[in-house]
């Protein structure tokens, strides 16, 4: 019985493990990493992926399912066998026999465990450090991201290439049109565009600056595969590539009060030419306006 049970829990984990090196193959060759078709995603849960990531995020996710849900059902298996093995064997009684451990097939059994959930970690790492550490790309696309109960605003530089300095607690005036509180006295932030939509061109790199003026926000873009906290008092820099054109939800994940869940925007994604008019006619206006 024992060895038959070492047997198949070996066979187990390590078909588990050939199938996450199965997958890692996969994802290091896969072509369309670099193209600019949709991810396919899957209608539970994502949306089509529309970001130069966007592969390689549902692809980790489609293995941490098919591998823990293989452990799993196995686990499962396994506990209804022994409870069918014994309820057919009767009540126990003084003379039934005491089974010992088995060390060699608990040793295999948490190795296995171990190089899997190690597997995960490293391949989970080197993709978060990817969006972390961008490429170094000319002509990358840099936006302000500020989280306020409750609403959300994008801020771009303008022909000066600068941001102005911000002072929340001095000059945050919404009803007087500067809800960042852009300090009135810096010539650099006279051109800044503020906007409630992020509107960013095709196949290039988004550079973002993430804040939050009041509590914990998390800007969560599902077709982009993005997700990062905006945290008060801090600066926090992340990055995607969008490949797609088009319409894309914005949505805070972080309860942040009682008008959370008015808190949404959209990204539009838009092409060179239409990015480039959408900066000149705003920058336009921000100057008018100041």
């Amino acid at each position: 019985m024992w060895r038959a049970l070492k047997l198949a829990l070996c066979v187990l984990a390590c078909c588990c493990l050939l199938l996450c090196g199965r997958f890692g193959l996969a994802q290091s060759s896969s072509p369309a990493q670099t193209s600019n078709q949709p991810s396919a995603g899957h209608s539970l849960w994502f949306p089509s992926g529309a970001s130069s990531h966007a592969v390689t995020v549902d692809h980790e996710f489609r293995t941490a399912l098919w591998v823990l849900g293989i452990l799993f059902v196995a686990g499962q298996l396994l506990l209804a066998l022994f409870l069918l093995r014994s309820w057919r064997s009767g009540p126990s009684s003084a003379n039934s026999a005491n089974v010992a451990g088995n060390w060699k097939l608990e040793i295999a059994w948490t190795v296995a465990m171990a190089a899997i959930f190690l597997w995960f970690h490293i391949s989970g790492a080197m993709i978060w450090s990817e969006k972390f550490l961008p490429p170094k790309q000319f002509g990358q696309v840099h936006v302000e991201v500020t989280g306020a109960q409750f609403q959300w605003y994008f801020r771009y530089p303008g022909a000066d290439g600068v941001l102005g300095r911000v002072d929340a607690q001095k000059f945050a005036r919404p009803d007087e049109g500067n809800p960042l509180g852009i300090d009135p006295s810096d010539p650099a932030g006279r051109d800044d565009i503020v906007s409630t939509a992020m509107v960013v061109p095709v196949n290039r790199v988004v550079q973002l600056d993430l804040r939050a003026q009041d509590v914990i926000h998390s800007l969560f873009i599902p077709a982009m595969r993005f997700k990062q906290d905006a945290v008060p008092g801090m600066e926090i820099h992340n990055h995607f590539t969008p490949t797609l054109i088009g319409e894309y939800e914005i949505a805070c994940t972080q309860l942040c009060g009682t008008g959370h869940y008015r808190m949404r925007a959209v990204v539009r994604v838009v092409s060179e030419e239409e990015f480039a008019a959408w900066l000149k006619a705003h920058t336009e206006s921000a100057e008018a306006g100041k």
